[in-house]
């Protein structure tokens, strides 16, 4: 079954379903493109490996908590008095555990040179919020912003905070970054919102190469029909992360269309 939604599904954002999304992504875009790229190039999977600890965990843990001594007044008549207090029972509670993090991300490679050509990032919620995730992501495309290497960068998450870009004041709930390194810092942002469809965009690969399309909507609906995301998936319930009120709103008016709640 397709998914009902005319863009981004928001229920595929939530933490228990996007770590199998964005790995069937990663694997959906490089298989659309091998076939349209070769033989000059091949597109390789690769992956960033980091490690992270409790505060960066997208579970809601137990916080921490201290344990006081009960402090009671004293009778100067009854201080040598020996009094019956209640024993002290533990209590549960977490602790930051260190986690390896692997995030997969795409190579398009020249096949002469073995040159990385183009480097593809689907975001993570990691990525997107303070901690070691966001700071190896943002090491990673410095590196590739400083050199000759096009970028894409895909946000299908509306939670976190965007990748920095300059005139921060655009809006919008995701958001595609193609930059070409011979044309920086100039790049090409297709912002859109949950109502839209997910735009497709070009691959960049060198100047003179006739550049595919990548269909991101076509890509994540055939994701959520092999995956059967319908079978998963409660629509009688809200998204996590939530919606705005607006679209809240639209989302149950458009699930009411389409039978599903």
């Amino acid at each position: 079954m397709p998914s009902p939604f005319p863009g981004m599904n928001p229920y595929l954002e939530n933490p228990a379903l996007w770590q199998k999304v964005h790995k069937r992504l990663i694997v959906a875009i490089a298989d659309s493109l091998s076939p349209q790229v070769r033989p000059k190039y091949i597109v390789d999977i690769e992956e960033r490996v980091y490690q992270t600890s409790g505060e960066d965990s997208l579970l809601v843990g137990i916080p921490d908590v201290a344990v006081q001594r009960s402090q009671t007044a004293t009778n100067p008549e009854t201080a040598n008095i020996a009094v019956a207090t209640p024993p002290v029972t533990p209590m549960t509670v977490t602790i930051p555990m260190p986690e390896t993090v692997r995030e997969s991300y795409l190579e398009v490679r020249e096949v002469t040179t073995r040159e990385v050509v183009t480097v593809i990032e689907v975001l993570s919620p990691k990525n997107k919020r303070a901690g070691e995730g966001r700071k190896a992501y943002e090491r990673k495309r410095q590196r590739v912003l400083g050199s000759f290497t096009n970028l894409v960068e895909i946000d299908l998450l509306r939670d976190g905070k965007p990748m920095p870009i300059l005139h921060n004041d655009i809006q919008s709930d995701y958001r595609i970054l193609v930059s070409r390194g011979e044309n920086r810092p100039k790049a090409d942002l297709y912002a859109f919102y949950l109502q839209n469809v997910i735009p497709s965009f070009p691959l960049p690969l060198r100047s003179e190469d006739v550049e595919p399309l990548i269909y991101l909507q076509t890509l994540i609906s055939e994701i959520y029909n092999r995956a059967s995301y319908d079978l998963v998936i409660d629509y009688s319930r809200e998204p996590v992360p939530p919606l705005s009120e607006e679209d809240a709103a639209w989302n149950d008016t458009w699930l009411r269309q389409q039978g599903l709640r």
